[in-house]
Parts: C-alpha cells; structure tokens; sequence
C-alpha cells in the first residue's frame, strides 16, 4: 500500500489532485485508522491515466464513465458512442477557436492599417472634432 505523497510522487501529480480524483470517484482510497489516505500499488498507473484521459479533453464525468470499461477491459455499452461524442465536442470547439482567430487576426490587420471605413478618427470632420473637444476638455 502507497501513502497519498508516495502515488503523487510516482505519478508526477500533487496529492490536491489525488483527493480531487477520489472526490469525483476517479481513484479509490482506503483509510488508515488515523484517517491516512493509502492506495494500491494500481493507483499509480490509473492516475496516470486519467491524466491522459484529462489531456485528451474529457471531463471528469466521462472519465468516471469509461473507467468499468478499463477495469473489466471490456468496452461497456455505449463506450464508443460516448468518445466519438466528446471527439465531436472538442471537434466544435476547436472551429469556435479558429473562428476567434481569423477575427481577432482580422481585428489586428485593421489595427496595423486603419482606414476611414473601420476608425471613426479618420473620417471626414473627426480631426476638427477630436480637436474642438481637446480645446474644452483644456479650458
């Protein structure tokens, strides 16, 4: 059995991130009589995994889901069903984020050349204007 320092250790993780996993039912935990979290020997290699399933974009729900299916290594109901779905989320998020991209990048070129059409100052009128409201803003 692993003290909760000795698995963080092992597995690169911090021990908050261990009470978390066993908190959303990730990793089991035994207790000491005094209450000490300690662990199978397991335990290292399955927090190693769920960080892998946390790189790969799941949330701690679906890992919680495809865990009986890693126990039993027998793809449960639905298995894949539920990772195409949360390929297909990442999926649509990363096309919001390359939209955000091509804007803010559109936003950016707009800054680098201004032009009268996108920057009210440049418009006709605007520099008489800009400077009529600099001479009551100094008086």
């Amino acid at each position: 059995m692993l003290r909760i320092g000795d698995v963080a250790g092992r597995a690169g993780v911090s021990t908050r991130a261990l009470r978390y996993y066993e908190e959303q039912g990730l990793l089991p935990a035994e207790r000491t009589p005094s209450g000490q979290r300690i662990y199978a020997e397991a335990a290292v290699e399955r927090v190693r995994l769920i960080q892998r399933l946390y790189a790969a974009g799941l949330p701690s729900r679906t890992i919680l889901a495809l865990l009986p299916s890693v126990d039993t290594g027998v793809a449960a109901p639905g298995t894949m069903e539920l990772l195409r779905a949360e390929r297909d989320r990442i999926s649509a998020g990363i096309a919001e984020l390359e939209r955000a991209r091509e804007e803010l990048s559109r936003v950016i070129e707009i800054c680098r050349h201004p032009t009268p059409e996108h920057c009210p100052a440049l418009r006709d009128g605007a520099a008489v204007d800009a400077g009529t409201r600099a001479e009551h803003v100094a008086a």
